[in-house]
């Protein structure tokens, strides 16, 4: 721990101190539940697409970016360039449906298409995937904490997990909103330092290196054979990790929570939208960095493919740069782990406490009782990050490859609920019942690659709850109020205003400014096609 020096420890104890205090500060604005859920609903709409930008990229992606595509060159990045298409469905049908209910937990929809039940499994199912996430994070952030100081990782794993609960159960996500905004700072400008000495330190010149490593086959960012058994192909990324993205924005409470605290819709969509242009760039950079470090040390391997972006640091030796890098890690991590225990004690809360155990509490009760669940689940998603402590691999792929078990269940649940007129709660329950034990038998006795997951489970929920709901329940003739057929009726019977200040507000409509999102994926699969063909 001497090593890390005076200048080091402080910038990494002024960052923490910072995160704590406005915690604090933040906290005497909490006094009712809704308040610790959606802040009172006057969070700007910048300030919440970065806190949605910063809580995806983490600590994973700034470190397990670079990792991956250490070991599996640029085509990394097909995985990534889909976000443009994502975030077009995203605020076109999700949305909508969860900004219009006026509710904290989006799984408030599953009750009101289909019945408790539904709302009871997916919001089970989400706790277990995010749980597992956030332990993956965790783990990361530790992992940092241990090359960089020397303090054991369970020691540190410990230590982030009180950092990032303390100001979170303290002032909700208010509090998570405006943390994020100053780690999203943080950590752009430590990558940027990076990617700056990286170049200076290089042998030959950026051009001379990237025709060695288009020799050696790492920059090739679009691979068109159609190869299931591949992870990183031009296919999976545009076709099966859209998919895979669509259920992170589209239905997962930890992403959506922050957009519900936004004073309108169109604010709730442009905070979506910023994600959608900026994430190409942030995945290119933390991709790019990964290729060069690949040029820098000649494909040496290492014990732990995580800690190459750190390894530089400490050999670039420039004064309070591995305090940034640390306090830049942390930051991304906490970005995430802090979404984590707001949303998740949020979905206990409503769904399960105050739904099942006390519905006649008071605002200031249940405020007192999501706080000690965001205790609660801190303390429980310490054990499978201990767990994960023996993983080599790249984060990021690690944490990839787990929620895609999930998503699939959770992309197909909403699906049926959005288009189709014959899904019922009953065929839900079978669908996703058998969706899971696909995926179970194609990732145990196929050599299919994870992203692939996603749609393989989505498609058989669907099919299976379509055909099990008319064989339990009969044929439907009338599509539900909460599908979006239903929706745009229902408005029209209403004589409801479609538009709120230019923004669409029933669900299918889409915006004017959306079609700038294709039109900015084309550009970047030009742009990436182009890449690959230079040089």
């Amino acid at each position: 721990m001497a090593e890390f020096g005076t200048l080091n420890w402080t910038i990494l104890i002024v960052y923490i101190c910072g995160n704590l205090l406005l915690g604090y500060y933040l906290s005497k604005r909490i006094n009712t539940a809704d308040d610790f859920y959606l802040g009172k609903r006057t969070t700007p709409w910048w300030a919440i697409g970065v806190s949605v930008i910063a809580t995806y990229v983490s600590a994973l992606s700034f470190l397990g970016g670079p990792s991956w595509a250490y070991t599996d060159g640029f085509s990394v990045i097909a995985l990534h360039a889909n976000y443009p298409i994502v975030i077009f469905v995203v605020i076109t049908l999700f949305l909508p449906f969860f900004y219009n209910s006026g509710v904290a937990s989006i799984y408030d929809y599953q009750e009101r298409r289909f019945g408790p039940r539904a709302r009871a499994l997916i919001s089970s199912i989400w706790l277990v995937s995010q749980t597992m996430t956030s332990a993956a994070i965790l783990y990361a952030t530790s992992l940092v904490l241990e090359f960089i100081t020397g303090i054991d990782v369970v020691h540190a794993i410990v230590i982030v997990t009180v950092i990032a609960l303390v100001y979170t159960a303290l002032g909700g996500i208010t509090a998570v909103i405006w943390t994020d905004v100053a780690q999203a700072g943080i950590l752009l400008i430590g990558a940027l330092i990076i990617l700056f000495a990286l170049i200076d330190r290089m042998p030959e010149s950026i051009g001379s290196t990237l025709s060695s490593l288009k020799a050696a086959g790492k920059l090739n960012p679009l691979e068109f054979k159609f190869n299931l058994t591949q992870a990183t192909t031009a296919w999976s990324g545009i076709i099966a990790m859209a998919l895979y993205h669509i259920t992170v924005y589209g239905t997962n409470q930890m992403m959506v929570q922050r957009t519900l605290a936004s004073k309108t819709i169109g604010d709730a969509k442009k905070s979506y939208l910023m994600m959608g242009f900026a994430a190409f760039f942030i995945y290119f950079l933390f991709i790019f960095l990964g290729v060069m470090f690949y040029s820098y040390y000649q494909g040496v391997e290492f014990e732990n493919s995580n800690t190459i972006i750190l390894q530089f640091a400490s050999d670039y030796g420039l004064p309070g740069l591995m305090g940034l890098i640390a306090a830049a890690v942390m930051a991304a991590s906490m970005s995430s782990l802090d979404s984590a225990f707001n949303s998740m004690s949020t979905v206990m809360t409503v769904d399960f406490y105050q739904k099942y155990l006390k519905k006649d509490g008071t605002p200031q009760h249940y405020l007192k009782v999501t706080r000690w669940l965001t205790v609660l689940i801190a303390m429980i998603i310490i054990i499978p990050a201990i767990v994960l402590t023996g993983s080599r691999g790249s984060i990021l792929q690690v944490l990839s490859n787990i929620g895609s078990w999930f998503v699939g269940a959770q992309l197909g649940m909403f699906a049926v609920g959005f288009f189709s007129r014959q899904a019922t709660e009953k065929g839900v329950l079978v669908g996703t019942l058998i969706g899971f034990v696909m995926v179970w038998y194609i990732a145990n006795y196929t050599d299919i690659a994870w992203p692939w997951y996603c749609l393989i489970g989505a498609t058989t929920n669907i099919a299976i709850t379509i055909v099990a709901s008319v064989l339990i329940d009969g044929v439907k003739k009338e599509y539900s109020p909460y599908t979006i057929r239903g929706q745009i009726r229902k408005f029209a019977e209403e004589g409801r205003e479609e538009k709120q200040e230019g923004w669409y507000l029933v669900p299918g409509k889409v915006d004017r400014v959306s079609y700038l999102l294709l039109v900015f994926f084309v550009a970047t699969m030009l742009f990436l096609f182009l890449f690959g063909k230079a040089f």
